[in-house]
């Protein structure tokens, strides 16, 4: 009986060598334009890219001079970084310019093929947004990959925490810029909270390009970007409420790991209505009560601070600030704080100074977020896992990019502990 993953997996591989078929005409036409291009001074090269400019503004699509523009690119970075486009390459850099994911294996060269579509949709004059997975690489890449657009007349910059409000703005009016998608995500929301015009940094949401796409669309689509402001000092009823709530035992709660939530049982129920009434806390001796609606919701919170965060884990303590812990890089979140008081239950349960509950200003997920722009596309080594979800969600195609050369790595399921102690012991047995 005929497998139905395994008759799926054959009609996807079916589709992708059609498509792969379709670009490969394309291809060629980009390789026939080579034995012109390299017969370009270095000075003309901007006005190459002047040329194809207004080409644009005549009326002429993009797409049009997609072989043009991309043998451009490739004698460009030939001869700024000595590296030219392979057409494994070339393929991802039409993928990327179709709207479409470019699943390409690790080393085969996301980054630069990246170049190819960034360049061509940069020729609009719209602004183009390649999004990295940390500020390191966003800096690293642009002033890497600079030095091709450059030659080729066009500017770049990158957007890193550090900055202020002008060189933010001064990055984002480049044709080409590098960024976070947290850091283009906050610039969005603290632009809508600025009174003039002149203050926005961001320009129009035309084109993005997005690196690891399957992490930033499919894990962390429905994560909050939430800017907060000062709300009403009760820093106290933190502290009592976590007091009370460390009273409640096992049975008096159910944990929900999957959605990091807890509900009381009827059982617990009783117990916070019998601790809070003799605290003298509870209005009315019902804990539902609408009178009471405030507090059950900073129980909640503290039940989540002390049964489903853990220290080392989702935050750490230092130089008594509670700090957030990425749960998908391990880095430290500077200066971010956990919304709707579970901050101030987190520093309520470690008996540290509770700061000011913060009230949502802005707010939006990633999901929505780049649902913005014009058009997206992205690279990952393994979207073709996802494809379902982001045809469905995001309406992107998946295409799976041919190595270079035959692939000889193997690449290893990744072994999953449920405990640091187990992997520790894991790594040592294998050394053994």
């Amino acid at each position: 009986m005929l497998n139905p993953l395994n008759f799926i997996s054959k009609i996807f591989k079916s589709s992708n060598q059609k498509e792969l078929d379709k670009l490969q005409k394309i291809v060629k036409q980009v390789n026939n334009y080579e034995d012109r291009i390299v017969k370009l001074e270095d000075s003309e090269f901007p006005k190459k890219t002047e040329e194809l400019k207004n080409r644009i503004k005549q009326g002429l699509k993009i797409d049009d001079l997609l072989p043009e523009a991309f043998a451009l690119v490739r004698e460009a970075s030939k001869r700024t970084r000595g590296e030219r486009h392979f057409d494994v390459q070339i393929i991802g850099g039409i993928v990327l310019h179709q709207g479409k994911i470019a699943e390409m294996k690790t080393g085969e060269g996301k980054t630069l093929a990246i170049t190819l579509a960034a360049y061509l949709n940069a020729l609009t004059e719209k602004g183009v947004h390649i999004v990295t997975v940390n500020d390191y690489l966003a800096k690293r890449d642009c002033l890497d990959m600079g030095k091709i657009y450059k030659f080729l007349g066009l500017s770049s910059g990158y957007i890193n925490n550090d900055q202020n409000d002008y060189e933010r703005k001064q990055n984002y009016s480049y044709d080409i810029t590098y960024a976070t998608n947290s850091e283009l995500g906050f610039d969005y929301l603290r632009d809508n909270l600025k009174i003039s015009s002149e203050q926005i940094a961001q320009r129009s949401h035309h084109y993005s390009i997005v690196d690891e796409i399957d992490s930033c669309l499919i894990d962390e689509a429905r994560t909050p970007l939430v800017i907060s402001g000062a709300a009403e000092d009760k820093t106290d009823q933190y502290l009592s409420i976590d007091r009370l709530v460390r009273q409640l035992k096992n049975k008096d709660y159910e944990i929900d790991e999957k959605d990091k939530n807890i509900l009381l049982t009827n059982q617990g129920i009783d117990n916070v209505e019998k601790i809070f009434s003799n605290a003298g806390v509870l209005k009315n001796n019902n804990f539902y009560d609408p009178e009471n609606l405030n507090l059950v919701h900073h129980v909640n919170q503290a039940l989540r601070a002390n049964h489903l965060f853990e220290k080392g884990r989702d935050y750490i303590v230092k130089d008594g600030s509670l700090k957030i812990i990425d749960e998908l890089t391990g880095r430290i979140l500077e200066g971010r704080r956990y919304g709707d008081g579970l901050h101030q239950a987190l520093e309520a349960k470690e008996s540290i100074d509770v700061q000011v509950e913060n009230q949502t200003l802005a707010s939006i997920t990633y999901q929505n977020y780049f649902k913005l722009y014009d058009k997206i596309s992205g690279c990952t080594g393994t979207a073709a896992t996802e494809a379902q979800e982001f045809y469905e969600i995001y309406n992107l195609q998946v295409v799976i990019i041919p190595t270079n050369k035959k692939m000889i790595r193997k690449d290893w399921n990744d072994q999953i502990f449920r405990t640091e102690a187990e992997k520790n012991n894991a790594i040592v047995s294998k050394i053994l």
